[in-house]
């Protein structure tokens, strides 16, 4: 029994597929893109150097009240300068700052400073304000100091949510003699704006140490999760356990050094 022979109709061919090439863009689409493209250029680089400018500005103009009239720098230039010497007000603080950390750390700077917080110490409200924020610039600027310098995943506000925090210290005190268990202090910021946000107790167990530093971890909080830093390995401060559950790391630590 012989096989039909194939049916060679022009019914039973198959048509390739017809590739269309895209839509030419409207003029007015290139437009928009050209515009879009344009402020996302100057954007970032005119934000810059408006802050830069206005920061300096302040600067100056708060120096330049504390020069007595008369003796205005500007005055012993041959030119005319309409706006003063732009930059001299930054020039200036610099300089005091590095004068006053200079008398600071000598015997004569230490003395008198001990005096000025002995008479701080005396008045009921303002010693309270002077010596919180004296103890969070000490913390935050100290060179061996470790607050605000690791970034953490967390489980936040509820478990099975995990948001970004950045680990501060250690429990002590009052606070971990209550507590008895092996904590950490975290500060968890709001978007888009982390200088608000909460402090938390959270378990070392319970956290994950992120390789990300402060600064990427900024750029994310700020841009609601638009802008999201290069994948690194992460220095999980828990091994991953039975049901998602961590367990305490190999090094004891689980790479969290605060």
């Amino acid at each position: 029994m012989t096989s039909p022979p194939p049916d060679h109709s022009p019914d039973s061919t198959e048509t390739p597929p017809i590739i269309l090439p895209p839509p030419r863009p409207s003029l007015f689409t290139r437009l928009r893109n050209y515009f879009l493209a344009g402020i996302i250029v100057t954007a970032p680089i005119g934000l810059t150097i408006y802050l830069v400018v206005i920061t300096i500005e302040a600067i100056d103009r708060n120096v330049q009240n504390l020069i007595p009239a008369g003796y205005e720098p500007q005055r012993f230039i041959p030119y005319h300068l309409p706006y003063g010497i732009p930059g001299l007000g930054m020039l200036v603080a610099v300089v005091l700052l590095t004068l006053i950390g200079f008398l600071a750390t000598n015997f004569l700077g230490r003395t008198l400073l001990r005096l000025g917080e002995g008479l701080v110490a005396r008045m009921p409200v303002v010693r309270g304000i002077y010596g919180a924020l004296k103890q969070i610039f000490e913390t935050v600027f100290s060179q061996s100091g470790q607050s605000f310098r690791q970034v953490a995943l967390v489980p936040w506000p509820s478990a099975g949510s995990w948001t970004i925090a950045f680990v501060t210290n250690y429990v002590q005190g009052e606070v971990g003699a209550a507590l008895g268990e092996d904590l950490v202090t975290v500060y968890v910021p709001t978007t888009p704006n982390p200088t608000g946000g909460y402090m938390t107790y959270y378990r070392r167990r319970d956290i994950t140490i992120l390789s990300m530093s402060v600064d990427e971890a900024m750029k994310l909080i700020i841009s609601c999760g638009v802008i999201v830093p290069p994948e690194k390995t992460a220095r999980r401060s828990a091994a991953g356990g039975n049901n998602g559950q961590h367990k305490p790391g190999d090094g004891g630590n689980g790479g969290f050094t605060p």
